[in-house]
Parts: C-alpha cells; structure tokens; sequence
C-alpha cells in the first residue's frame, strides 16, 4: 500500500468511527479535520462534497465487515456451526468494532427515506448481507444440519430482525438482557431449522 493509500485508510477509518457515533448525515469535514489533525482543504482534496465523503465511509465499512464478520464466518465449519459463527462475529462487530455499534444500522435508518446515491449504497450493502446470511443458511441445508424445505430467505429476515432487535434493546433501551434474550431467541430460531 502506498503512502497516499495509507492515509486515506486512516481518514476513512476515522470517519467510519465518527459516523458510528453520529451517524453520516453528522459526520463533517470539519469533524473529521479534528479528528485526523488534517487540514479542511486537505481533506476536501480527498472527498469534494460531502456525499462523496459519506460514500467513501459506507464502502470503507463494508471493507473492514467483510475482515472483521464475513472472512471470520466463511472460516467457521459449515452448517449450523457456520450459522452460529455469523451471529457472533456480527454481535462483535456491534459491541466491540465501534464505539457506536453498527454502522450499517445507522445508516439505514438514516437514509431509508431519502432517496439517492447513499441510500442506493446503503440498500445494496444490506442486500448483499441478506444474501450473505440466506447463503450460509443454505449451506446447513445442503450439510443436512437444517430441514430441506427451510426457507433460507425468512431464515435471513429473521437473523437481522434479532440483530436489529439486539442494537435497539442494547443501545437505546440499554436493556441488561439484551444479550441473553438475542441469543435465547437465536436458540429458538436454530431448533426451528433443525432437521
């Protein structure tokens, strides 16, 4: 990686971290200068408009997902094991990646409404990760862990639903059960599955 390269990973990467905790409609050039001890001007050079900025963050915390939740995922054994694995690199990415939690939650309450670029961002990323998750979810079906006529497309709906539950219970009720309560119902969920 050149040198140009390596500090552009490290503004995005600030910015991912500020957009965690603000969201992208907050995060500013301004913020990120702060931040990053970089000057205004000297960030614009990277970015142009905000937008690009906020684009070039989404597509960086795709970048660091795909290290930090699916390479670790693919890794896991195949089958429920695999299923398992998914869920719990995916509650790490949520307590443990950013201070905010999941960026991609953030985003898509932010721009579910506004149409444009970022929200066409924002609904690709989320497809591509249903997808993801109905795949893995295949995947224990064709290794016998799960019943044939599972529907991996509900499977995957109601994974993100108890991801998107846990972020709620956990970050804005600050729910002390969040957690067992998610992985009680994940439990639930993979006796439902199960061949």
């Amino acid at each position: 990686m050149t040198k140009g390269a390596e500090t552009k990973a490290a503004i995005l990467d600030a910015a991912v971290a500020i957009a965690s905790e603000v969201g992208f409609t907050g995060l500013t050039i301004g913020q990120l200068a702060e931040h990053t001890g970089m000057s205004k001007s000297g960030l614009f050079a990277h970015f142009k408009s905000k937008e690009a900025m906020q684009l070039e963050t989404l597509e960086r915390a795709r970048e660091r997902f795909t290290d930090l939740v699916i390479r670790p995922t693919l890794a896991a054994p195949r089958g429920e094991a695999r299923v398992r694995a998914l869920f719990d690199k995916w509650l790490e990415w949520e307590t443990q990646a950013l201070q905010g939690g999941c960026i991609f939650v953030t985003a898509a309450t932010e721009f579910d409404d506004q149409p444009g670029p970022m929200r066409d961002a924002v609904l690709r990323s989320q497809q591509d990760w249903l997808e993801f998750v109905a795949t893995v979810a295949g995947t224990a079906v064709t290794d016998g862990d799960f019943r044939s006529d599972l529907d991996t497309e509900q499977v995957a709906f109601t994974l993100q639903g108890l991801m998107l539950g846990y972020h709620h219970a956990a970050r804005l009720m600050r729910d002390p059960k969040a957690l067992d309560h998610t992985r009680q119902a994940l439990d639930q969920l993979l006796e439902s599955c199960a061949a």
